[in-house]
């Protein structure tokens, strides 16, 4: 099952500024910050890294800064850093929804769909109607209802409703894999945005 593909949702935007997010220092600083968002947008994923990182050395509890570090990680494929990263932001903003919300994708990629499942439940418990959060749940769910389907049928061969269980959830990933749009890349700015919904202050989410 393709169920990664499916599963890609990764909260692509940095934190506005606000009581929550230290603001970025004026000149050099935001430049290194405002580069970083650039060169992620276009792909420089080491390059990105280094920006941001001497961005950081300024500003080492911005949170902004923080995420895009992780996201730049995560496109690395650099999932422990990347997971440090994200676990650091909700540990020190525990009321922030996105990065629960990317540590469940990164967990989920590995197999770990029960880190999975609880960081996205406290990823809706701390914003009810993040619809990202939602559908990575229903689709954590569903991965791991079709484990189950799947040691059924091994251990009974002859259960027909099992076999079309496990069909039917093979055939919406499938689906849902072809349909889906690749993810734009974040903006540089004040805040760093992109489809799907944006990391902002509590309460205050953008698509």
């Amino acid at each position: 099952m393709t169920f990664m593909l499916a599963m890609r949702r990764l909260s692509h935007a940095a934190v506005l500024l606000g009581s929550l997010a230290l603001a970025p220092s004026a000149g050099a600083q935001t430049d290194e910050y405002a580069e970083a968002g650039k060169l992620f947008r276009a792909g420089q994923q080491a390059r990105a890294l280094e920006r941001v990182d001497n961005f950081l050395q300024g500003n080492p509890q911005d949170a902004r800064g923080r995420f895009l570090k992780g996201l730049i990680l995560t496109e690395q494929h650099k999932q422990a850093e990347a997971i440090a990263v994200f676990t650091g932001l909700t540990e020190e903003y525990p009321e922030l929804p996105e990065p629960y919300n990317n540590l469940a994708v990164l967990y989920a990629s590995q197999g770990q769909y029960d880190k999975a499942r609880g960081a996205l439940e406290i990823s809706i418990r701390t914003h009810p109607s993040y619809a990202t959060a939602h559908e990575n749940l229903g689709d954590v769910y569903a991965k791991m209802a079709s484990q189950s389907y799947e040691k059924a049928s091994q251990l009974d061969k002859s259960n027909k409703a099992v076999q079309i269980k496990l069909t039917m959830i093979k055939e919406l990933f499938s689906s849902d894999t072809r349909a889906a749009p690749k993810p734009a890349a974040p903006k540089s700015g004040a805040a760093i945005n992109s489809a799907p919904p944006a990391v902002t202050a509590p309460s205050s989410l953008q698509k």
